[in-house]
């Protein structure tokens, strides 16, 4: 028998390519996948995967060059938003068709963000493609999806990592993706510590502050490079997102947490599918590696999950 999974995919761009290497590599390794939850592209790869379509997905995506990315982009000049989607809808729905979430052979959740009543809102009935729609409409990229009394944005505005719609499951395990991980630690320069040992004041050095009379000489300012609107926007929703997730983590801790680095591209670097799926599968086996080496040590199967 199978160990089942409930598997959370979480929010952040081009980055959410690397859910599918997620999904490939647990299969691979015969883990059942029985529920999905995901937030943004998160909900956009759970939902092709649910639908039984990724492969489909996954082979369209890496054929894709920076120029056919652009071509998807149907750019709009309205305030809200830079891309309407519709392009992209219309691709999906060629693979996928449009089918109701409850008909899906896996339970699915896609949750999207009501700025209007400032609340969460979980798709888990109704259009596939629609709640997708509502899912991934990152501000200021995408504009939003406006219904009657509500406008929805993307859902990593207040769950990056939607980890509660899975917990019905019962599933065996509960695997969650985050794509905001600073895993790369910066370097830090030390400061000068060998004159601590001395009393303070060292003909080494002169009252003018300068060592041996010599004045440094000043250096030029590196030029900052401008950062376009688009840029700032995205980068202030990945900052208060990589926030968010470690909110959402601590509250309701996965079994697994699979960290995947935010330098690893850029939020719309929609053209590196293929080493992103990698990077996505690569991790994956390195931490269920771990998981299941501890899990194969008797009497360890708590504490592999704390």
């Amino acid at each position: 028998m199978k160990t089942t999974v409930s598997l959370v995919l979480g929010s952040g761009g081009a980055r959410g390519y690397s859910h599918i290497g997620v999904i490939e590599e647990l299969e691979r390794r015969g883990y059942e996948i029985i529920c999905i939850a995901g937030s943004s592209m998160g909900a956009l790869v759970g939902g092709l995967h649910a639908a039984g379509r990724l492969a489909e997905y996954r082979d369209w995506v890496t054929s894709l060059s920076w120029m056919d990315v652009f071509k998807l982009m149907d750019l709009t000049l309205k305030g809200e938003g830079t891309i309407r989607g519709e392009r992209l809808l219309a691709k999906l729905q060629e693979i996928v068709g449009n089918p109701l979430i409850e008909d899906l052979p896996v339970s699915y959740t896609a949750v999207a963000t009501d700025l209007t009543h400032q609340k969460e809102v979980w798709f888990q009935r109704g259009s596939l493609l629609d709640a997708i729609r509502a899912s991934i409409a990152v501000p200021g990229f995408f504009t939003p999806v406006v219904e009657e009394d509500r406008v929805l944005v993307d859902g990593g505005v207040l769950n990056p990592i939607p980890i509660i719609p899975t917990v019905a499951a019962h599933a065996d395990l509960i695997i969650a993706v985050d794509l905001n991980t600073d895993i790369s630690q910066p370097l830090i320069e030390l400061p000068e510590t060998r004159y601590l040992n001395r009393s303070g004041f060292s003909d080494e050095w002169h009252l003018d502050g300068t060592q041996n009379g010599k004045q440094e000489e000043p250096k030029e300012a590196e030029p900052e490079k401008a950062a376009g609107k688009l840029d700032l926007v995205l980068s202030s929703v990945e900052v208060m997102q990589e926030s968010l997730s470690k909110y959402k983590v601590a509250g309701y801790p996965p079994d697994l947490l699979i960290g995947m680095p935010k330098d690893a591209c850029r939020f719309y670097d929609f053209h590196r599918a293929s080493e992103l799926i990698e990077l996505g599968r690569n991790i994956t086996r390195e931490r269920m590696e771990q998981l299941e080496k501890c899990l194969a040590v008797p009497g360890n199967g708590k504490s592999c999950l704390s």
